[in-house]
């Protein structure tokens, strides 16, 4: 099926260069345009998928990761973080409450290594079942001011969901599938959870519909600019979630789970010893360059975007070192630290970063 879909794309001017999504279709400039001023789609459909069911699934994936869930109820989401006892970062997910199930959007390549260690954590009595429906159920992201208008000539009223998360089965000329509010990115749109069986034809009704095709350089670049951490760049063994700017992605009142002895008291006594910043660069550098300031190493480069009007990125920064606007070097690159909207700094308040 997703066969079809491909084969699309390709006609489409997509090229794949052995990746698993196409990496453009020749279009980027248009498509950030798109993102701007009216509506790009882009295709997530290698990102996982898995689904927890039984009656203690709710129960279960509270005490696994960051976020709220025994109150949660059917028809909202919340992005959440998986963790590890010692609250290292393992994957930013999208959780999605239905009726039956706990669906979760989970980064390329990470639905696997999330399902072993899940599994680790499921005992006997537990009423909890997964299963890896990636390749099966897809995902495509509608982002910009017109996504509203480009679903609405799908026959689909988006209107009476409005928080992030939020999400219902709708009925396109394709065939039925998840209409979701958010992108994963902090900008205005909709992901589309849907069969892997009706991903051509709903692909070509969206572009039809006024939406602009979109490959992975511009998923990175919007990535970047947003400032989203990444497995394997952002987050890791490196990283918790309160460096990595995911406070909105935490609950600290839900009580016991793994990792939150560790995230509680990094909070209760500002613990957070490194921050992560967007990053402007004078030229590109490769990821893993140091930071510095006067001769001494403050930070880390983890991601970098060469775009014609000037490189963007993002990196580690000591808390100690400053915040935004701060001015450090990346080799022979002058780095300034922007702010990104995808970011959340709890107690971080600019006040305290000066001072610190």
């Amino acid at each position: 099926m997703v066969d079809r879909l491909r084969q699309e794309q390709r006609q489409q001017g997509g090229i794949f260069d052995q990746a698993p999504g196409p990496q453009s279709f020749g279009n980027d400039p248009l498509a950030l345009a798109a993102v701007e001023g009216s509506c790009a789609l882009l295709d997530r459909s290698h990102w996982g998928v898995l689904s927890l069911i039984g009656g203690d699934r709710h129960r279960f994936l509270h005490n696994q990761t960051t976020q709220s869930f025994t109150q949660r109820p059917p028809g909202t989401g919340a992005d959440t973080v998986f963790v590890t006892a010692t609250a290292r970062t393992l994957d930013l997910v999208t959780a999605y409450v239905t009726e039956a199930a706990l669906l979760l959007l989970t980064s390329p390549g990470q639905a696997e290594p999330l399902m072993a260690w899940m599994d680790r954590y499921i005992f006997p009595a537990d009423q909890v079942r997964l299963e890896n429906l990636s390749g099966q159920t897809l995902a495509f992201t509608l982002v910009g001011p017109t996504a509203d208008q480009v679903i609405a000539q799908l026959g689909v009223d988006p209107e009476p969901m409005a928080v992030y998360g939020d999400h219902r089965l709708v009925r396109t000329v394709a065939g039925e599938c998840r209409l979701a509010v958010g992108t994963g990115l902090g900008l205005p749109g909709y992901t589309l959870l849907l069969p892997a069986a009706i991903a051509a034809p709903l692909w070509t009704q969206l572009c039809q519909a006024g939406a602009v095709p979109a490959g992975e350089q511009v998923w990175e670049q919007l990535r970047v600019q947003q400032g989203r951490p990444a497995p394997g760049k952002e987050l890791g063994a490196d990283y918790n979630p309160l460096e990595s700017g995911l406070w909105q992605a935490l609950s600290f009142d839900k009580g016991c789970y793994i990792g939150q002895e560790t995230i509680a008291r990094l909070n209760t006594y500002q613990g957070v010893k490194q921050q992560l910043w967007g990053l402007r660069l004078s030229a590109p550098v490769a990821c893993g360059t140091p930071l510095t300031l006067a001769g001494e190493k403050v930070g880390v480069v983890t991601s970098v975007v060469d775009r014609p009007e000037a490189a963007i990125g993002l990196g580690y920064v000591r808390t100690k070192a400053g915040g935004a606007g701060l001015v450090v070097r990346a080799d022979e690159a002058t780095v300034q630290l922007i702010d990104c909207p995808f970011l959340s700094r709890g107690y971080l308040t600019p006040i305290q970063q000066e001072a610190s």
